[in-house]
């Protein structure tokens, strides 16, 4: 399914980046989904990307991550409803991640987001949950870090990000996906939090 889902979002978001109407009726603008009904955005934002450097990470990030939550998803829940989770995961943590802009922004007729971050910050950390004695390393910071310490850095940075406002970067579904992704595995399956502290004490 990880592999789907890079397909999918690299199909739509090259043919988006020469078709400005389809990347127009793609985009999640909180406007249009608050008082037009366009609940359709709530998706199918994840599937565009504002240029070919965040498509590449994104989609980077998501197979370097996506293959071992999937296949842990798998080990955890069995095959199909392991599959089946998964994909709910990370279709659920797209939607998940933008509710709050909508209702910061759901008047601001200029707002809009387009990209997977959400969902991607959302395996990310399923993978912190699910494996917290890994350890993460970044570009920036070639030297790897416990998958803990790096969750709890990320989510500090993109809450400080977000109250700040001052770039565009969507660091509240980052914010959001990213606690989607740890909570929701645990919904299904609340042995996991027990192993998760099990694992780093």
């Amino acid at each position: 399914m990880t592999l789907l889902f890079i397909i999918i979002t690299v199909i739509v978001s090259l043919l988006a980046f020469s078709n400005r109407e389809l990347f127009d009726r793609l985009k999640f603008n909180a406007h249009a989904v608050a008082y037009n009904k366009n609940y359709y955005r709530f998706f199918s934002y994840g599937l565009l990307h504002a240029d070919l450097v965040h498509l590449l990470i994104n989609m980077f990030v998501l197979y370097s991550f996506g293959r071992f939550v999937e296949s842990d998803f798998i080990a955890i829940y069995g095959k199909a409803e392991g599959i089946f989770l998964y994909v709910l995961l990370y279709i659920g943590s797209i939607a998940f991640s933008t509710l709050p802009s909508l209702g910061k922004h759901k008047d601001d007729i200029m707002y809009n987001a387009v990209g997977a971050s959400g969902a991607v910050s959302a395996v990310i950390f399923a993978s912190i949950l699910i494996r917290p004695s890994s350890k993460i390393g970044l570009i920036l910071l070639p030297i790897p870090i416990p998958s803990p310490v790096f969750g709890i850095l990320f989510l500090i940075f993109s809450a400080y990000m977000a109250r700040r406002g001052k770039d565009n970067i969507g660091h509240d579904a980052h914010f959001w996906g990213a606690l989607f992704g740890f909570v929701f595995p645990i919904l299904f399956k609340p042995e996991l939090i027990h192993f998760f502290f099990r694992q780093i004490f």
